[in-house]
């Protein structure tokens, strides 16, 4: 028995042995394969992390190009990673008004012991401190989907009891640090003791004589024979001017990235995004000012005429400010009259690397010293895409800088009134039909998913009855959806087209900057008015999410 159990004993310590030593292996195995991941790991684009289906939409190729798509887009101040963090340079230092802020003020005035006489049966005095808190703690109240920021000083409205004021806001799912104004009519009550109260409230931008005057512009032209048309007036909030090198020196000083116009004009504008900000990337990579052309090329996807339009200024889409504050860029034409200039007023020409293919990578100029690497793109397609600089093994130094690009602050001035004039509490559903809907093949069941019948049903049973319902749609028929009106208080873009007519603010901005010239309202404008208006709602509500079981895509695609 003695020599079983001593032929036993080693048999087990030598079991344990393996088996720690097969657990200690796993674990450095496991050990190795972790640092070599945390290595060479390269995070993607924020942008794309934002959102899977864009992600798709940005790294599926079809002969090296993109897929046409009309799908909601996202840019920079709806991104959850950028924002007024990312850009506290630039951010205004203004605090948000809260409760605490309104019952410190509330203090103040108090110990201030007001002498003003309170008459209940006179006008109200609007310009007493208490009526405005009165106001302020109103609309926290009331409106919870935005941040205030700043008030003017309440004025006397058309009524005794009546005061319009004045305020700067912010919606909180916008993650940029614009403000936007409001100014509204209220009906002040007064108690004992001077104690005011809001008792009742208009619409949005129902307190003219609190509306601050604007600033007009003389028209670049007379405009004879236009007819019914508002005098130009300009945004003061909003500055896209075109920056100026300025003097030679400063031309002398600067480095310099240029791509010359490739296969990527006139295609869609996901397209031109994603090769745009691939030419910012690589800029800001080697330390260089991106020399920037403003004119861009309308597809036809978003032109009523269906041709591709040329001549299409950059501001009309995006927020121009915005990029020159946080990116080092300078406008083609200026740059190309400094180099002209340049070169005409020296014997030695400017220094130019001229790279004639993508193939060249950012790593291999970054220790390039002339003042201007020149991008060529004269190879056939898909060569001459810029975003091929940004492929291989570029694609691990280059990031794109989405924080860079916001929409533009006119557009969104339009999203703004819309969401206002709903009081910034109501639902949205987006829509998708058009082309989808017609092909059968790839997706067989939308057509009759997003049918009036079938919208009704299935929104019944996701959005209260009677609700403010946004539709954000490509459907063309404005009365495709008037079953719903039934149940639902419907809203679609096509009710606010006043908002972009001749006698608009938009109307006249933009016509300030096409020399004069009226701007159409195009079928991108109206995808990005669309698509924050959605952004902004209570409820949400998603075609390829919640109203068919066809994949965004196509079929087998999900």
């Amino acid at each position: 028995m003695k020599e079983d159990s001593n032929l036993t004993e080693p048999i087990g310590q030598n079991l344990i042995k393996v088996i720690s030593n097969v657990c200690f292996s796993v674990f450095v195995f496991a050990v190795l394969i972790f640092t070599v991941i945390a290595i060479t790991y390269q995070p993607p684009d924020p942008w794309l992390e934002s959102s899977p289906a864009l992600t798709k939409l940005f790294t599926q190729f079809h002969n090296a190009t993109f897929q046409n798509d009309n799908s909601v887009l996202k840019t920079g101040e709806d991104l959850p990673d950028f924002g007024v963090a990312e850009t506290p340079a630039v951010a205004p230092a203004v605090m948000p008004i809260t409760e605490a802020a309104i019952e410190e003020k509330e203090e103040r005035v108090t110990n201030m012991s007001l002498k003003s006489d309170c008459d209940l049966t006179g006008p109200v005095n609007c310009s007493d401190p208490r009526v405005l808190i009165a106001i302020e703690r109103f609309n926290l109240r009331f409106f919870k989907a935005i941040v205030f920021l700043e008030y003017q000083t309440p004025v006397s409205g058309s009524a005794p009891n009546e005061c319009d004021v004045s305020w700067r806001f912010r919606n909180k799912k916008e993650k940029s640090w614009r403000k936007y104004r409001d100014f509204r009519r209220f009906r002040i009550g007064v108690g004992e003791n001077c104690t005011y109260r809001v008792t009742g409230a208009n619409g949005w931008h129902s307190g003219v004589n609190a509306r601050r005057q604007r600033s007009r512009v003389n028209a670049t032209r007379s405009g004879g024979g236009i007819g019914r048309i508002a005098p130009p007036v300009r945004d003061e909030e909003i500055n896209d001017t075109i920056p100026v090198l300025g003097s030679e020196m400063t031309f002398r000083k600067g480095k310099y990235l240029y791509y010359s116009r490739g296969g990527d004009y006139c295609k869609g504008m996901n397209h031109f995004l994603w090769s745009f900000l691939c030419g910012l990337g690589e800029a800001q990579y080697l330390n260089r000012t991106f020399v920037m052309d403003l004119s861009i090329c309308l597809a036809a996807t978003y032109n009523p005429s269906n041709k591709d339009e040329e001549g299409k200024d950059f501001r009309y889409y995006f927020d121009f400010e915005h990029l020159k504050e946080v990116a080092s860029i300078v406008e083609e034409g200026e740059f190309l009259r400094d180099w002209k200039k340049w070169d005409h007023s020296r014997k030695r020409k400017v220094p130019v690397r001229k790279v004639a293919t993508y193939k060249v990578t950012p790593m291999q100029l970054s220790k390039d010293r002339s003042k201007i690497i020149y991008r060529q793109f004269d190879a056939p397609e898909p060569e001459n895409y810029w975003y091929r600089v940004c492929e291989g093994q570029a694609a691990k130094y280059i990031q794109r800088p989405w924080h860079a690009l916001w929409k533009s602050k006119r557009l969104m001035n339009i999203v703004t009134e819309i969401s206002g004039r709903m009081d910034w509490d109501f639902d949205a559903v987006h829509v998708v039909r058009g082309e989808k809907a017609q092909n059968k093949e790839l997706w067989p069941h939308l057509d009759s998913d997003t049918s009036p019948d079938a919208l009704l049903a299935k929104l019944k049973e996701m959005v209260h009855p009677w609700r403010n319902l946004y539709i954000a749609t490509n459907e063309p028929f404005y009365n495709y959806f008037d079953k719903l009106r039934s149940q639902y208080k419907v809203h679609l873009l096509d009710d606010y087209k006043e908002l972009w007519g001749n006698t608009s603010d938009w109307y006249n901005e933009t016509r300030l900057l096409n020399q004069g010239r009226p701007v159409e309202f195009d079928g991108y404008m109206r995808v990005a008015v669309d698509t924050e208006v959605l952004y902004r709602a209570k409820t949400r509500v998603e075609t390829f999410y919640n109203l068919t079981k066809d994949c965004k895509d196509g079929i087998n695609t999900c």
